[in-house]
Parts: structure tokens; C-alpha cells; sequence
């Protein structure tokens, strides 16, 4: 099983507002990276941060052992403390109220099932180089927005 390092980040104008996303997929045993980028007219840094997630396992082609770096808590928390809860409760919080972002988890949960995947949190804006640079990748991106493009919020 190959071997891939995701970083991503999210980020967002405004919330809501303008955001994108920014990504880089490292291959450790081929000394590869690749970038991914795109923005959005409106939508919320918590979507932001899992569509980066979603479409970084999303350009993988097979099923690899997947390292994900993310400085998103709520990224981190969904995937190893509430989702199953949420699957348990047919996606309704404890509080019976349908969880926010539901078809963004949905959409992780199947690209996690493709994979193997090891989490990894850190602290953003903290010089971390991949860390940075998906921070800047989503920046741009949230700046240079397609305005056709709305990937849409919940409030």
C-alpha cells in the first residue's frame, strides 16, 4: 500500500464569506508533491477545511496508508469523537438536531473508507512549512474566488 502525507487547510473571508481551500499531497518514497487549490463565493471555514480533506483522498487512485496533517480541531474531533455518534443517531446531534455540514461528513466517511488513514493534528500559523503553505494556497484562493462558484453554508 503506498505511503501518502495529506496536508490541508481551510479558510474563509468572512464567515460566512469568500473561502477556499489548499492542499498538498506528498509522496514520501517519490519525493512528489502535488498541489491543489480552489475557491468559493460563500461558504464557512468549517466547510472549507473538510472539502480540503475530502478532495485531497478524492485525487488518490487506489487505496493508500494516508497520514493527514490538518490544524482543524473541528476536522479532527468529527472523524474521531463524533462521527460515529452521528451514524448511530441517523446524523442528528445528542441534542436531536441534524449535524451541520452533514453532506460534507457523509462524503469524508466514504473517502476514509477507501483508505487507511493516520490523523495527525497541529497547531496552525505556527511555521510548520506544509502547514503554511495550505495556508496560503487557500488564502489565494478564497481572494480569487470564481464567482460563479457557491459551494453554500449552514447557519
Amino acid at each position: 500500500m503506498k505511503e501518502i502525507e495529506l496536508y490541508s487547510d481551510g479558510s474563509c473571508l468572512g464567515n460566512p464569506g469568500p473561502g477556499g481551500y489548499g492542499i498538498v499531497l506528498r509522496y514520501p518514497s517519490g519525493n512528489y508533491e502535488k498541489e491543489f487549490s480552489e475557491g468559493f463565493r460563500i461558504t464557512t471555514n468549517n466547510r472549507m477545511e473538510l472539502l480540503g480533506v475530502i478532495t485531497g483522498l478524492s485525487q488518490l487512485k487506489e487505496s493508500c496508508h494516508v497520514t493527514i496533517t490538518t490544524d482543524s480541531q473541528y476536522v479532527i474531533k468529527g472523524v474521531t469523537a463524533w462521527i460515529p455518534g452521528w451514524i448511530r443517531n441517523n446524523w442528528q446531534t445528542s441534542a436531536k438536531k441534524p449535524v451541520v455540514n452533514q453532506d460534507l461528513w457523509q462524503l469524508l466517511v466514504k473517502e476514509l473508507s477507501r483508505h487507511d488513514v493516520t490523523w495527525n493534528w497541529i497547531k496552525g500559523h505556527n511555521g510548520h512549512e506544509y502547514n503554511e503553505r495550505c495556508d496560503q494556497l487557500a488564502r489565494t484562493a478564497a481572494m480569487e474566488y470564481p464567482a460563479s462558484i457557491d459551494v453554500g453554508y449552514e447557519v
